[in-house]
């Protein structure tokens, strides 16, 4: 609640910088402080703007040569006296990145030497002995979240965009993985024509091992679909369905999807109507399937 009464138009101005920046974000810090420019930098690129942390020591023993000009560096020490930190201050102006000074003192070296200085001061730690980096290290994380979200906001990134750096995660998967990559297509689709003797439909959908077959006109478009539980149903009545044909004991109108759409989308259409398969299209009005998706490959792939 403190630290908010620091925004001001420092904090404006580091958000301008990095936005108007055609390098990367380089985040440095030692000890507790460097652990939450980690954090920060991490944030910073899963979120669009390309960052990296930067430790201090291994900087002043060759690693500054990771800094190029154009780059912004946020130098983070709350005494802004940090000596691993001072000592890299010169060589960052001299490569001509700029630097956003992220310090709990106004007057330190590291303030004075910032292009921006934002202040991340507290009234005391959290610790009781006052020693702890505690309350300090939070307003650290506060103000470098703020910094990542302020950016994130004025580059309209996107649940998709952040899904692009998370392809291992559930909201990657999600929002990545379309219909299209999961689908069964060409000969594993299930399908037989409306007047094919269920005898030989039954094969069909034993042989596709999907539960399911598509019952398609002359042409090839999708008229309709037999399932297991169409069969069960069936037999419960009395129906003989040996002797029947497929048209006979299909269910018109099967519910479809259109291969572009997200998998997230399959499983809550599946979900919506109680149903484990979805005959894929190119186009809304195609009457032809391109594919069918079954609920197992979405749960095999992570979609849940």
């Amino acid at each position: 609640m403190n630290l908010a009464d620091a925004i001001n138009g420092e904090f404006e101005r580091a958000v301008e910088l990095i936005l108007a920046s055609k390098g990367r974000v380089v985040v440095t810090g030692i000890g507790k402080s460097g652990l939450i420019g980690q954090k920060i930098a991490s944030t910073m690129a899963s979120t669009g703007t390309p960052a990296f942390f930067l430790h201090p020591a291994e900087g002043i023993h060759g690693d500054l040569g990771m800094i190029m000009k154009g780059d912004v560096v946020i130098a983070v020490s709350n005494s802004g006296e940090t000596e691993e930190v001072v000592r890299i201050l010169p060589v960052i102006k001299r490569l001509g990145a700029n630097l956003i000074a992220m310090a709990g003192n106004s007057s330190s070296t590291l303030a004075r030497a910032g292009d921006v200085f934002l202040d991340i001061s507290v009234k005391e730690e959290a610790c009781p002995l006052g020693l702890a980096p505690t309350a300090s290290t939070t307003a650290t994380l506060a103000m470098g979240d703020a910094l990542a979200v302020a950016l994130l906001l004025q580059r309209g990134f996107r649940a998709e965009d952040f899904a692009l750096f998370h392809p291992g995660g559930a909201l990657g998967k999600k929002l990545i993985l379309r219909v299209e990559d999961l689908m069964h297509t060409g000969d594993a689709i299930p399908h037989v024509n409306g007047d094919m003797l269920m005898r030989e439909a039954l094969f069909v959908i034993t042989s596709k091992g999907l539960g399911i077959t598509g019952v398609t006109d002359e042409s090839g478009g999708l008229v309709g679909v037999i399932t297991d539980g169409d069969l069960r149903r069936a037999l419960e009545k009395g129906v003989d369905i040996m002797t029947r044909r497929a048209c006979d004991l299909m269910t018109g109108n099967p519910k479809r999807i259109r291969r572009s759409e997200l998998a997230a989308k399959a499983l809550q259409r599946m979900e919506e109507y109680s149903i484990t398969s979805l005959f894929v299209f190119q186009g809304e009005s195609d009457a032809k399937p391109v594919g069918i998706v079954h609920l197992h490959d979405l749960l095999k792939a992570g979609i849940a």
